[in-house]
């Protein structure tokens, strides 16, 4: 059996601990039986980011005539730009296999891990063992159980990024930000889609209000069913059809050269035997861990999408940080998510941060609302944008408590907030307080925090 000072399941942010311990002069094990980067440089935002600049390419063109010019969306090399977009990620994998490789001190297994006892892991026909063990393993495509799925050719996100030939009809099983996602790239590009969610609305986990307007706005791109359980699923003559049931037992059908299910994701310790090594998982498989990310198994401790509460590359990142910290510089500091958000890459765009006014009326705690919509402000009007707004939710001393936008470039404007959040007081006032450029787009922020009533104060 071979022992290293550190082992790192994980070859996502799993890469900056093994990096990090190398550079400390520790003997590490990086275990990835797939491509090194992981999910993010893979399978998710760096390709279907990448792709989804594409499609906001294409909506220029082919709006281009409501500001008096003329311009033709004649054709879409959509293979082309499939092709280009994993070249272009397989390189960037490549590079940070090399990287790896060239560390004297870090070890890279390309195989399966399982634990077989105490930091000690099977991997392929060897055992290792770890002084220290971080598991990183991220998570997977959930697929539900759909009658008849199994026996259909369906497609995941990892497939749907990678696929050389533009469907003409796709069908969505799911409603979150992922299906959104993809159907925009897709229908863009120029294929009907037909996007099928349980809930009400789409993006259910955004602000009511803010999910309430993009459901509107896709149903304009979009056939949208909301509300809808997708019941069965059948196959024949190279097409594929969904049954669903509303809430109130109304069934549909939908045929489409394509099914892509977009209905969340499920982290992979399901196939890491966690149990074996006395690492506590919660209901739903999510690794246990304390608030410096130490699990309930002595010395491993866990980051990125196998663990919760947050999803995101950058959150990933930022806890591989705290387990540099804690992990390998013994520091004891427990993680900090002040200023942490989201968005979601869609035309229009959706950002968040904080509480949603649903989760703030569900705690009972008091708060002011402050908004302003894109066409209040002289950007949003040369925009011609008519459905967005910015949504502040604050608490009676001007703290910040959430802020909610849809509209064209929320993943930015969003940023203002979460450094008010990181680095300021985390108030109103930080906002307020600050000159903005005229007629930066970044005024609909700023009148949004100004429209905060405090009840005459």
């Amino acid at each position: 059996m071979d022992d290293y000072d550190i082992v790192v399941i994980g070859g996502g942010t799993g890469n900056k601990v093994a990096l990090a311990a190398a550079d400390r002069g520790e003997s590490v094990a990086l275990i990835e039986r797939g491509p090194l980067g992981g999910t993010c440089v893979n399978r998710g935002c760096n390709p279907s980011k990448t792709l989804i600049h594409r499609a906001d390419v294409a909506e220029t063109v082919r709006h281009a005539g409501e500001f008096g010019i003329d311009a033709d969306l004649d054709r879409i090399d959509f293979p082309r730009i499939v092709h280009e977009v994993t070249e272009m990620i397989d390189g960037k994998s490549d590079e940070l296999r090399r990287a790896i490789e060239e560390r004297e001190t870090i070890t890279l297994y390309r195989d399966e891990a399982k634990f077989v006892g105490e930091r000690t892991l099977r991997v392929g026909d060897e055992e290792i063992r770890g002084e220290k063990v971080v598991v990183a393993v991220g998570a997977r495509p959930a697929i539900p159980p759909i009658d008849g799925l199994d026996d259909v050719d369906y497609l995941t996100s990892t497939d749907a990024l990678r696929l050389d030939r533009r469907p003409d009809r796709l069908v969505v099983i799911g409603g979150g930000y992922i299906a959104a996602e993809l159907g925009y790239f897709y229908e863009a590009l120029g294929t009907a889609v037909t996007i099928i969610g349980r809930s009400d609305v789409l993006v259910p986990s955004e602000d009511r209000e803010v999910a309430e307007t993009f459901t509107e706005i896709a149903r304009r791109r979009h056939t949208v069913h909301v509300g809808y359980e997708a019941t069965a699923v059948t196959q024949a003559d190279g097409r594929v059809t969904v049954t669903a049931t509303s809430d109130d037992g109304e069934p549909i059908a939908v045929t489409a050269d394509e099914l892509l299910v977009a209905t969340g994701r499920r982290p992979n310790t399901d196939r890491l035997a966690p149990e074996k090594a006395g690492i506590d998982l919660d209901d739903r498989g999510y690794v246990e861990t304390d608030e410096y990310l130490e699990t309930s198994a002595e010395n491993v401790w866990a980051h990125g999408d196998c663990i919760r509460p947050y999803h995101f590359k950058h959150a990933a990142d930022h806890e591989a940080k705290y387990v540099v910290k804690n992990a390998l510089d013994g520091k004891g500091e427990a993680v900090d998510y002040a200023g942490i958000g989201h968005a979601i890459f869609t035309s229009p765009q959706v950002a968040g941060t904080g509480k949603t006014e649903e989760e703030l009326d569900e705690a009972g705690q008091e708060y002011a609302v402050g908004r302003c919509a894109y066409r209040d402000t002289v950007m949003g009007n040369a925009l011609r944008d008519r459905d967005g707004f910015v949504k502040v939710l604050a608490a009676p001393d001007g703290e910040i408590l959430g802020c909610h936008i849809v509209g064209p470039d929320a993943s930015t404007l969003i940023h203002e907030v979460l450094l008010a959040l990181a680095s300021g007081s985390g108030t109103v006032d930080d906002v307020t307080g600050t000159i903005h450029i005229h007629p930066a787009l970044s005024k609909v922020v700023l009148k949004a925090f100004r429209d905060v009533d405090f009840g005459g104060e």
